[in-house]
């Protein structure tokens, strides 16, 4: 077997967030804040222009003022932190509170939901001998999303930006996830949603396959072809 391990991103590769109109009624729920139907889509429509969900669609626009913050905001839990709630400061919310509980909502277990085959394919990594490692860029530790749904099992370790200082494509964050599972580069394949982050692992030498970051229901079998990788892949020389 030439791969013996694989790196995966987390979000729009295993999960994908919430859209952001439950994002937004979870966080209202939860402040008691109520707000008319029209209010409501507008909002919505704002916070996603902003960019402010984690996971959610790029911001339309990076104010000057968190630039340097946006391009390095998952090299540490602060800056993340500061990064999004600044891009949620732009929308005018009826409540201050919003704009904090909004953040917290996002790193809860609920906010997320797998790719319908994430679990097969994981499953599949762990019954071939495969060693798994989530390599994200991130500001913040998403094992409980894992756990609550039942795919802790199949991960061998974690390998997240805010605990290294770095983020993709740094190859010191590959690195690490490849000595995590005690793997050569060059027999392990990097799996992600985004080209430049996720292919800075090709530079390490570790094979590299794309999904498409999409809603749950429009990719329900993007991560089968890994398993196909894994099966096919050849031997490689000295590795």
């Amino acid at each position: 077997m030439g791969i013996k391990g694989v790196l995966f991103d987390f979000s729009g590769t295993l999960f994908r967030i919430e859209p952001v109109t439950s994002w937004l009624r979870a966080a209202l729920d939860e402040t008691g804040v109520r707000v008319g139907s029209d209010d409501f889509e507008r909002y919505a429509r704002e916070l996603a222009a902003a960019g402010a969900l984690p996971g959610g669609s790029a911001p339309h626009r990076v104010p000057e003022s968190l630039a340097g913050l946006w391009s390095t905001r998952d090299e540490n839990a602060g800056r993340h932190r500061a990064a999004y709630i600044g891009l949620a400061h732009r929308v005018e919310l009826p409540d201050p509170r919003l704009h904090d509980v909004l953040y917290e909502r996002h790193k809860t277990p609920p906010a997320w939901q797998p790719y319908p085959d994430a679990a097969e394919v994981l499953g599949g990594l762990r019954r071939r001998g495969v060693g798994v490692a989530v390599v994200s860029n991130i500001g913040w530790d998403p094992r409980p999303v894992f756990l609550a749904h039942g795919l802790d099992m199949f991960v061998d370790a974690y390998v997240l930006s805010y605990r290294h200082g770095v983020q993709k494509p740094d190859t010191r964050l590959f690195r690490a996830g490849c000595e995590a599972l005690g793997h050569d580069p060059r027999n392990v394949l990097m799996v992600g949603d985004d080209r430049n982050a996720d292919g800075g692992a090709a530079r390490l030498g570790c094979a590299v396959h794309f999904v498409d970051h999409l809603p749950v229901d429009e990719r329900p079998e993007g991560l089968r072809p890994v398993l196909a990788l894994v099966d096919t892949a050849p031997i490689r020389p000295g590795a």
